[in-house]
């Protein structure tokens, strides 16, 4: 049983919904311990008739699913954003300025956002609309910064592989190249290290016309070094040709100051970028985690409300409570809740322990998770 699971359940009242409370938290919590409980406090909300409650319960286990599925990407992706602060996800994540247990266990109903004299079909819409908005904001913003980022990888790569791969432009100096010859030229060739004596002996009989003594060693890392040679520009598809036959890679590249500046200015651009948009990005993941995961709690009210309805008729009469399982407690408070309420409905309790999957209309979950009470597991734990 993970710490961060409770159980969103509801009973009838009993004379008064006090009564109700009590009763359940003198048997679960002071009687047997198994659980630490908390009131969830459910406004007054619209009714409206049995036909739109029944058809809203499929719908609203529908939204229930996509809220939570929106909250938990919103969360990921900014373990993703923060890369080596991962660590620092878990305090990032909040809901309404709480971490997420304290917002849970002291839900308060927003009524400025989600006005409790609509009708309970316009809460939901309102919800919906406003996580399918997140939803298609992330993948817009997302797609932004990892494209970017994307960008910036290559880039790196090239700074630090292999010399068969990297940029050479950090490695090269202008003294390397002939420049503004109208004959001659100076190529780059990539030489396996266990080749470098064999380099120094033929390279300058690869074709006529290469430039006697005019190879340099330029840098090495683990596998190759880089060469410079020079020679007439009129035998250099030869010289490749004969050069490849050996092992020996001519790099193609051009000594050009000013692509080159622009290179180094393309990552330095590119770094800038990033830390520009990684603070704003930050802010907008915390702030839309915060909304979608309050909305999700919200749509969990909305499901417990409407359910109380169906189960236990009107006048609207049920007490909401949240349950924190202590750990390895859940199967003796399950039995406790059965003791309990089991006399609401007794084929509920053959089925819980049956484990048949039945679908009961307008119930919105197969049997297997159907128990004579309204039941809702709730699992806030957003990281991975």
């Amino acid at each position: 049983m993970s710490g961060n699971e409770y159980w969103l359940i509801s009973a009838p009242g009993d004379k008064t919904c006090q009564q109700t409370w009590e009763t359940l938290n003198n048997m679960t919590s002071k009687q047997n311990s198994v659980s630490v409980n908390y009131k969830f406090h459910i406004p007054d909300l619209k009714v409206g008739t049995l036909d739109q409650l029944v058809g809203l319960s499929d719908d609203l286990g529908k939204l229930d699913a996509f809220v939570e599925q929106v909250t938990r990407k919103v969360a990921a992706y900014l373990g993703e954003v923060l890369e080596d602060q991962r660590d620092k996800l878990h305090e990032n994540l909040t809901a309404n300025n709480s971490d997420l247990a304290t917002y849970l266990t002291r839900f308060q109903w927003d009524i400025a956002k989600y006005p409790t004299k609509q009708s309970l079909r316009n809460i939901a819409d309102i919800i919906s609309k406003q996580v399918g908005q997140i939803d298609a904001d992330l993948k817009t913003k997302s797609s932004a910064y990892n494209n970017l980022k994307g960008n910036l990888q290559n880039l790196e790569k090239k700074q630090t592989g292999s010399l068969l791969t990297r940029n050479l432009a950090d490695l090269v100096k202008k003294e390397h190249f002939i420049l503004d010859s109208d004959y001659l030229t100076t190529l780059l060739v990539i030489v396996p290290k266990q080749q470098f004596a064999e380099w120094q002996h033929c390279y300058e009989k690869l074709t006529p016309m290469v430039v006697p003594r005019s190879s340099q060693l330029i840098c090495q890392d683990g596998e190759y070094g880089l060469y410079s040679v020079t020679l007439f520009k009129k035998v250099v598809d030869e010289f490749k040709l004969h050069a490849r036959e050996r092992k020996f890679i001519v790099r193609d590249f051009t000594y050009n100051e000013e692509e080159l500046a622009a290179g180094k200015n393309e990552i330095t651009k590119l770094v800038t970028d990033k830390k520009k948009q990684f603070g704003p990005l930050v802010r907008w993941l915390k702030v839309n985690f915060s909304e979608c995961f309050c909305a999700w709690i919200h749509v969990k009210a909305l499901r417990v409300f409407v359910e109380s309805v169906l189960r236990y008729g009107l006048p609207v009469n049920f007490q909401a409570i949240l349950l924190h399982p202590h750990k390895k407690s859940s199967k003796r408070l399950r039995e406790v809740l059965n003791q309990l309420y089991g006399h609401l409905d007794s084929s509920a309790l053959q089925a819980s322990s049956a484990h048949d999957s039945v679908d009961i209309p307008g119930l919105g979950f197969g049997q297997s998770e159907y128990y004579p009470y309204v039941y809702y597991k709730i699992n806030i734990d957003m990281v991975d």
